[in-house]
């Protein structure tokens, strides 16, 4: 598996880098606080992950404030998603902004084993709230699907599979996770237009190498065509997470056998269809629907 993007720590102080965010606004300790301490919108509490994944159950979280006003020293974020309350101090003397402060023996991650859903996050300093958010969680080990092709096994695979390909082609098929499941190194790709199953696995002579994989786990392999199956649209499918998640691709067949000569085994390239969702040019897709980083501030 290829690298993910650490935090750096320093001095018992860990910033995690600006990767992914979930913005909830409310108020602050000298900021004209509405009655009861309710927040107001110049507070804002963002929420960051590594990759600029979307936050799963499990995940180490880094918060940070915005906004805050001169003299105030400490905030603590709570939230039944969290496994501990996690402490934010002025980035530095006077600043508005905040450092996450992550000592020895401190656990700042999600909850293990947490449900999907919507959770609350409060921010509060001397016992007032000065920001409110909501984090939305994924369950654990679910699938990120960065790309799923199917192209002529001779030609780079791109983020998109050819529009047509000819019975009888050699293919290489590509599959990149962001979120691989643990102990899961080769995959079985079915399909009509397959003479067999087909595996594709980690660690491939097949897998192309690009950096656009970085920071995910490449499956893939390669396979011939039915030279006999007839023109039209065939679904593609790999389950993946140990029978959890199914993703599923389309492709078009169009043209004589490759055996019986006339030009290439594929025509222009064009768009994928992946579990009912368009991928769109250069774009990375989620076989289960991401979440926005940004969180709507709480009531």
């Amino acid at each position: 598996m290829r690298n993910a993007v650490r935090a750096v720590g320093v001095a018992g102080l860990a910033v995690m880098p600006l990767l992914g965010r979930a913005a909830g606004a409310s108020a602050a300790e000298g900021a004209s606080p509405a009655p009861g301490g309710s927040p107001s919108p110049a507070v804002r509490l963002d929420y960051y992950v590594a990759q600029n994944l979307p936050l799963e159950a499990g995940d180490a979280i880094s918060f940070s404030l915005e906004g805050m006003p001169p003299g105030w020293d400490k905030v603590e974020v709570t939230s039944p998603a969290l496994q501990e309350p996690i402490p934010l101090t002025p980035l530095k003397k006077g600043s508005s902004q905040s450092v996450q402060v992550d000592a020895p023996g401190t656990d700042h991650h999600v909850r293990s084993g947490l449900r999907a859903g919507t959770y609350p996050v409060t921010a509060t300093s001397h016992g007032r709230t000065v920001a409110t958010a909501q984090l939305k969680v994924l369950a654990e080990n679910t699938a990120q699907i960065y790309r799923f092709v199917i192209g002529p096994r001779n030609a780079s695979p791109g983020r998109g599979t050819p529009a047509s390909l000819r019975p009888g082609s050699d293919v290489r098929v590509v599959l990149t996770d962001l979120r691989a499941a643990p102990g899961e190194g080769s995959l079985t790709v079915m399909s009509p237009i397959f003479k067999g199953p087909l595996t594709i696995k980690t660690d491939s002579p097949d897998d192309p190498g690009c950096k656009c994989d970085d920071g995910g786990t490449v499956y893939a392999g390669h396979g011939e065509l039915r030279g006999d199956v007839p023109n039209g649209r065939y679904t593609v499918t790999v389950v993946s997470h140990h029978g959890q998640q199914t993703t599923k691709q389309h492709v078009t067949i169009a043209g004589r056998p490759v055996a019986d000569g006339g030009g290439p085994s594929w025509a222009v390239t064009g768009g994928v269809a992946a579990t009912g969702l368009a991928l769109a040019s250069g774009g990375a897709f989620a076989v289960r629907r991401r979440t926005s980083r940004k969180a709507a501030p709480s009531a």
